[in-house]
């Protein structure tokens, strides 16, 4: 298993942005793709994001895309999002997700990720 730990919520007027990172520890190589989701109070968690093991494979949400970029760094283990243009509707928890070592694919189902942090909460004021 690794470790994922999120960081950079916070309260952001809207039209702002944030840059989320979410730091893996527990493994000794980058080989398995990671992924973003988000849950809004009441709703279901949602896809918002996912990258390749390499990062040079994105995709996004429909509701994110144009606003929001996902990049890795795998010499410090971290994954990345860049979250621009923000509106009411982004608040919710912010999740990062790792798939298992060898995964090297992003998916955007959330029954394809074996490892979540613990979240980081966005919240947008209108």
């Amino acid at each position: 298993q690794v470790q994922l730990v999120e960081s950079g919520g916070g309260l952001v007027q809207a039209g702002g942005s944030l840059r989320l990172s979410c730091a893996a520890s527990g493994r000794t190589s980058s080989l398995y793709a990671m992924g973003w989701f988000r849950q809004a109070p009441g709703k279901e968690r949602e896809f918002v994001s996912a990258i390749n093991w390499s990062g040079g494979s994105t995709t996004y949400a429909d509701s994110v895309k144009g606003r929001f970029t996902i990049s890795r760094d795998n010499a410090k283990n971290t994954v990345y999002l860049q979250m621009n243009s923000l509106t009411f509707e982004d608040t919710a928890g912010y999740y990062c997700a790792a798939r298992n070592f060898g995964a090297l694919h992003y998916s955007v189902y959330e029954a394809a990720f074996g490892s979540w942090g613990q979240g980081t909460q966005v919240t947008v004021s209108s």
